[in-house]
């Protein structure tokens, strides 16, 4: 029998309930992803889907959760469809729960069309590769962590840290530069507060761009299970804006700790073999059909850019979801308590942090042809400023050279110049660059050894001053 076959009839072969799950025998014919309609013993419906099947058991997953459902009087209607979001232009400027309903009191979406949540990631030789440059108008990820268009680049905070105002900003003020049209925004929250969500809506109503938003929220009371489908509607609208509607969108998928957690009680309600630390051995996987969503398609207009936000425990990277989300995505953004605790905004450190197709968008005709190396010596600098710093902690200030001082200085005015910059502070390339020449002038010339002479000439500010004069 084939689930369409399947498809209105009631089964009333629930076998067992475990947290979010029912686990029904002797039911063939269905598919994984199936959409199941629920009959409560109230007489309501609720929304279930295939997550398991075997000869033996089916396993459904309620997206309203199983309080209240038992298992002599509650009903399972296998529909032989998978989940499908209707979309349409209208969805801009709307707001929707993580289960893809109008949360903002507005009418229903007129569908243009009905998409497969579960599309499947980028085919790999479809693929262009990144090589625009985004400017975020923040000096330490467009001088030194560079976004690209169509990049997957997380950021990685922790609890208390200011990621939320970082992602609101990034937001305002990203763009291609050379293009006058910004970012169509997608923004997915999964498990967070209703007051993290006012800040965001009240955020983009603010800066004018929520006619160009399309939230997706999953609020912390919202069932978690719920969480497991928020990032995929939100990642199909964004395909959909993208390669039906030729725009370059940007999606922000905040807490991807709480998706996590929604597998990882999954996983138990299910007896799975546990990998670390709880989490199933197929998050790694699962993860990698979100973020390998992100991309350019070869011979197509638009773009989807993804910067997931995880809230790491402990402010641990190489806890699981930390690890295995900078493995799939293309570098990682990493918030730094302590500079938080200095009053340092935004508190990126950046000696973690990576951004692996960085040298594909800058240099000649994209930046400037000073920023690879630029960026390297200043790596290099603000490294050799921490060892500096450890050394003068234990031995004092006195056992430094005249040139361990000058390290010193410039890591004292590194991060108050060139990390540390307001919230509503938009600095171009051209600025960002500028001002670190200005900081590499404070450290001898003998000491620019990762800078070709040639753009020392061109660039340092002693040469310019001379040039002028």
């Amino acid at each position: 029998m084939s689930s369409i076959a399947n498809a209105g009839l009631k089964f009333f072969t629930v076998k067992e309930i475990t947290g979010p799950l029912l686990l029904c025998e002797s039911v063939t014919g269905v598919s994984y992803g199936e959409v199941v309609r629920v009959l409560t013993p109230t007489g309501d419906e609720q929304n279930g889907q295939v997550i398991d099947t075997s000869d033996k058991v089916t396993v459904i997953q309620v997206f309203e959760g199983t309080s209240g459902l038992n298992v002599d009087a509650t009903a399972v209607r296998f529909t032989g469809e998978t989940i499908k979001l209707p979309v349409s232009m209208d969805m801009l400027g709307r707001m929707f729960t993580g289960s893809g309903k109008p949360a903002d009191g507005g009418p229903d979406i007129i569908p243009e069309d009905y998409l497969d949540v579960h599309a499947a990631t980028i085919n790999p030789y479809s693929r262009a590769h990144p090589s625009k440059f985004i400017q975020t108008g923040v000096s330490v990820i467009d001088g030194l962590n560079t976004l690209l268009l169509g990049q997957k680049l997380p950021l990685l905070s922790g609890t208390g840290l200011p990621h939320k105002l970082l992602a609101s900003q990034i937001v305002r003020q990203a763009k291609v530069v050379g293009e006058e049209e910004g970012f169509t925004i997608v923004f997915a929250a999964m498990g967070i507060t209703g007051d993290e969500v006012k800040f965001f809506r009240d955020d983009f109503l603010k800066m004018g761009a929520m006619s160009r938003v399309v939230m997706f929220v999953n609020l912390a009371e919202d069932p978690a299970i719920e969480r497991i489908l928020t990032p995929r509607l939100a990642l199909t609208t964004a395909e959909y804006l993208a390669f039906e509607q030729n725009l370059n969108v940007l999606v922000i998928l905040v807490d991807m700790t709480n998706y996590c957690e929604a597998l990882r009680e999954i996983s138990a309600a299910l007896r799975e073999i546990p990998g670390r630390r709880g989490y199933p051995g197929y998050m790694y996987t699962d993860l990698a059909t979100i973020y390998e969503r992100a991309g350019i398609i070869r011979g197509q207009k638009g773009s989807v850019t993804q910067m997931p936000i995880l809230t790491m425990p402990d402010d641990d990277v190489t806890h699981p979801i930390a690890d295995l989300t900078s493995y799939i995505t293309e570098g990682q953004i990493i918030l730094d308590r302590g500079m938080a605790k200095r009053g340092i905004y935004p508190p990126i450190n950046p000696l973690p942090c990576l951004s692996r197709l960085m040298d594909k968008g800058i240099g000649p005709n994209k930046t400037r042809g000073d920023h690879k190396q630029l960026s390297d010596q200043l790596y290099y600098a603000y490294s050799e400023g921490k060892i500096v710093q450890g050394t003068a902690m234990v031995s004092g200030e006195k056992a430094l050279t005249n040139t361990d001082k000058l390290y010193l200085k410039f890591l004292e005015r590194f991060e108050k110049e060139f990390i540390s910059q307001s919230f509503d502070e938009n600095r171009d390339i051209e600025e960002t660059l500028n001002i670190g020449w200005s900081l590499l002038s404070i450290l001898p010339e003998t000491e620019l050894t990762r800078i070709d002479p040639a753009i020392i000439k061109e660039y340092h500010p002693h040469y310019k001053q001379l040039s002028s004069g």
